[in-house]
């Protein structure tokens, strides 16, 4: 467990979900989620289902509620879990819009995800779900963020967990397990690292 700096601890933000009441790619946020708790990290979820944001509209006013709660969470983060189902070959329509209300954080100082980490997950139904990591990791670099280099795909997802989202598989579940704590020792060396310069 990493220790308690005087800024308190890290702070890791997930958001994920699908609008599928039964969703694994919720499931598995909430198995890497447990992970960072475990390696002594505050957490906070936003669920797809449960945030039912509008289409982004750029320069729409009012802001809702729960986007900026959404982008205020974000900022204030030191790290961020995403978990996505692949639809299509690329992330979900609901993920992506909520990664549009993300435009929010782009006059804030830093923007964006400027300095944070971010750990990518992905469900499939069948054995393609590098391809939405593969999207999500597009958007962080857009983003300004750094995406950690462990990702995991889940193949199959509707056989790996079980009534109560924990996975039946003990591969996913360590794999879940490493990424939400490797957010955190990431986030931790970013927050309290220096900038090295080249020696002279």
């Amino acid at each position: 467990m990493l220790p308690v700096s005087d800024a308190g601890p890290v702070k890791i933000v997930g958001l994920g979900g699908s609008l599928d009441a039964d969703s694994a790619s919720l499931a598995a946020l909430s198995a890497a989620l447990d992970a960072a708790r475990a390696a002594g990290a505050a957490t906070e979820v936003f669920d797809l289902a449960v945030l039912d944001l509008p289409l982004f509209r750029p320069g729409g006013s009012p802001v809702p509620a729960d986007a900026a709660r959404l982008a205020d969470a974000v900022y204030e983060a030191d790290g961020l879990l995403w978990s996505s189902p692949l639809y299509h070959g690329t992330v979900s329509g609901a993920f992506k819009n909520a990664l549009d209300w993300l435009e929010l954080l782009g006059k804030r100082e830093p923007a964006y995800l400027t300095d944070k980490v971010v750990g990518l997950i992905a469900t499939a139904g069948g054995v393609q779900g590098l391809q939405a990591i593969n999207t999500m990791e597009f958007v962080v670099r857009a983003l300004r963020g750094w995406a950690v280099p462990l990702v995991v795909p889940i193949a199959r997802a509707g056989r790996v967990f079980d009534e109560h989202g924990t996975p039946r598989d003990p591969a996913v579940a360590e794999q879940l397990r490493l990424l939400g704590s490797e957010v955190v020792r990431a986030a931790a060396k970013l927050r309290g690292g220096r900038v090295r310069t080249p020696a002279s």
